[in-house]
């Protein structure tokens, strides 16, 4: 992280919250969007130059009382909160001993494989896939890579057409990865995907820059396929006790929606394209021709 991660964290924020959205009169002109900082310090009860420090990076260690006043008044919610919090070093160091396993062992491989007519896969903090099942292959077979959900959403041409909300989607994926980077600042894994995405896309460098920090834990997705047409489909996120730091993703759809016809289709069609001319089965990620 750069030497005032803390200071551009509360800029970042302040510049989205309105005067209106906090019940504060707009007087004057602004020279940049949001609140300024003296309307910071009075929200948050605190007084104005001790604020000023805090984001100038000569202030690094305020009390735990002070950062939840300052949630408050930059309306935070959990995930903001506590990256904040991280950020001024006053949570516990709830990280894992290491960065986790960059391999999926064979109960968890086997437990992806049990769900057959659900896209399933495992990621680390970094957004790698570590282990997908079949139908979650399918699913992401548009990319030219299914490796890192950052690298396809920014890098990878065929993202724009996957992702029917493509910019929903950039602005999750970028809030996951802060939040990646924030809890463990030192894994060298996030930081590295995070010069590539800088070095190689504006629109990831844009958003990286806002400091939103979300999280994976259930959502909506909107996809439009090329095999099967449009999917719409919800996720959820599980922490993998064994495995600290990996994320069990499992992706579903409606029961009797058109969603979910689609779903059943496009596994149909890539386990028939898995199945070779003399009844071998191919390699998951090979395609008959």
């Amino acid at each position: 992280m750069t030497n005032n991660e803390l200071g551009a964290f509360l800029r970042a924020h302040r510049s989205q919250v309105l005067p209106e959205d906090v019940g504060m009169p707009s007087h004057g002109r602004r020279r940049v969007p949001g609140l300024r900082r003296e309307e910071v310090a009075v929200l948050a009860g605190m007084n104005a130059d001790y604020y000023a420090r805090l984001e100038q990076g000569r202030e690094r260690h305020p009390s735990p009382q002070v950062l939840d006043a300052l949630s408050r008044a930059l309306r935070l919610d959990e995930d903001g909160r506590t990256h904040l919090c991280r950020l001024a070093g006053v949570v516990p160091d709830d990280r894992p001993a290491s960065y986790g396993p960059e391999t999926v062992g064979p109960a968890l491989r086997q437990l992806i494989d049990g769900y057959p007519h659900t896209p399933a896969f495992v990621l680390n903090p970094a957004l790698d896939i570590l282990a997908a099942n079949s139908l979650a292959e399918a699913l992401f077979s548009p990319f030219e890579r299914a490796d890192n959900l950052a690298r396809m959403v920014f890098l990878d041409p065929a993202a724009r057409q996957f992702h029917t909300r493509w910019n929903r989607a950039a602005q999750a994926t970028v809030a996951n990865l802060r939040q990646a980077v924030g809890r463990d600042p030192d894994a060298p894994r996030p930081a590295a995907l995070v010069r590539s995405l800088t070095a190689a896309s504006a629109a990831f460098t844009e958003l990286w820059h806002s400091h939103t920090v979300r999280g994976k834990t259930h959502e909506a997705k909107e996809f439009s396929h090329p095999e099967v047409g449009a999917l719409s489909l919800t996720y959820q996120a599980f922490d993998v006790r064994s495995a600290p730091g990996l994320q069990l993703v499992i992706y579903h759809a409606e029961p009797g929606s058109p969603s979910a016809e689609a779903l059943s289709l496009l596994g149909t069609l890539h386990a028939t394209d898995r199945q070779g001319s003399d009844g071998t089965v191919r390699a998951p990620g090979t395609r008959g021709h």
